[in-house]
C-alpha cells in the first residue's frame, strides 16, 4: 500500500495537519504569524548546518529552528517590540540560509523543494517522522492544554493560578520548532506558517469553543491537504502551493458562510 506515492502523500498531509491544526489555533489566539515565520524560515539555514556536518537534514532543522524559537521567545520575554524583531530575524535567517546552501552546489538544483516542499517524494521513513513528530506535538499540547489555554486568555490570570506564562511559551516554541521540522519536507519553509494560520482561521469563523477550533482546524488541514494533492494532480501545479491554495479556498467559503 506505501508504495504508492501518493498514498504517502495523503498519509503525510493527514499525519501533519494532526499537529498543525491545534498548534496554529494558539499561533492564530496569540498572534504569533510572525514568530511561526521566523522559526520556519530559519529551517533554511538548518538545511545548511545538516549539509555542513553531514547530519540528517531533519536533526538540522530542529536544531535551528529550536534555537530560532528559543532566541524569539527569550526576547519577546524582555519585552523587545516583536513586528521589527521577528521581521529581521526572519528574513536574516532565511537569508544566510539561502547563502550557505548555495555553497554546496548538489543542492541548489533541489532548493526548490526546501523552500516550497516536495510532498510527492515522501519516503517511508520520512512518513514515520512525520506520525510520530505530529503525535508528540499533539501529545504535548493536549499534556498542558489547559495551562495554555488560561495564559494565553490572560497572563495575569495565569499567575494568579499558579501557572507560569514563560514556561507555556517555552512549550508552544519547543512544538512549532518541531512542526517545523517534519513539515519542511511537505510544504517547505516558505508555506509552513500558511499552513499552520489559515486552517485555523477557517475554522475560527465558525468554532464555539477552543476544543472544537482546534477539532476543525485539523480537519481543515487534513481536507486541505488531500484537496491540493488533487488540485496538483488535476492542473499539474506545484504540490505545495497548491495545499495552501486550497486552504485559501477553505478560508473564503467559511468566511463567506459566516456572513450569511
Amino acid at each position: 500500500m506505501l508504495d504508492d506515492f501518493l498514498v504517502r502523500a495523503g498519509l503525510a498531509a493527514v499525519g501533519l495537519s494532526l499537529a498543525t491544526g491545534p498548534l496554529g489555533s494558539f499561533v492564530v489566539w496569540r498572534r504569533m504569524a510572525y514568530f511561526g515565520d521566523a522559526t520556519a524560515h530559519a529551517a533554511v539555514l538548518g538545511v545548511a548546518l545538516a549539509l555542513a556536518t553531514d547530519l540528517p537534514i531533519g536533526l538540522g532543522t530542529l536544531a535551528v529552528a529550536m534555537a530560532m524559537a528559543v532566541t524569539v521567545a527569550g526576547l519577546s520575554a524582555r519585552g523587545w517590540a516583536m513586528d521589527t524583531t521577528l521581521g529581521v530575524l526572519a528574513h536574516s535567517a532565511l537569508a544566510f540560509g539561502l547563502v550557505a546552501v548555495s555553497f554546496f552546489p548538489t543542492v541548489r538544483t533541489d532548493l526548490s523543494s526546501y523552500l516550497f516542499g516536495d510532498i510527492l517524494a515522501v519516503s517511508r521513513p520520512e512518513l514515520a517522522v512525520v506520525w510520530l513528530g505530529s503525535i508528540a506535538v499533539l501529545g504535548l499540547l493536549a499534556w498542558r492544554w489547559q495551562r495554555l489555554l488560561t495564559a494565553t486568555l490572560s497572563e495575569d490570570l495565569a499567575h494568579a493560578a499558579g501557572i507560569k506564562p514563560d514556561r507555556e511559551r517555552l512549550v508552544l516554541v519547543i512544538a512549532l520548532a518541531l512542526v517545523v521540522a517534519v513539515a519542511l519536507k511537505i510544504v517547505g519553509a516558505l508555506l509552513i506558517a500558511a499552513m499552520l494560520i489559515i486552517p485555523a482561521a477557517a475554522a475560527r469563523s465558525f468554532a464555539r469553543t477552543p476544543e472544537a477550533m482546534a477539532v476543525a482546524a485539523v480537519i481543515l488541514g487534513a481536507v486541505s491537504g488531500l484537496g491540493g494533492l488533487g488540485l496538483s494532480l488535476w492542473q499539474d501545479t506545484p504540490t505545495g502551493p497548491s495545499i495552501i491554495v486550497v486552504a485559501a479556498a477553505l478560508f473564503a467559503l467559511t468566511s463567506a458562510i459566516r456572513r450569511v
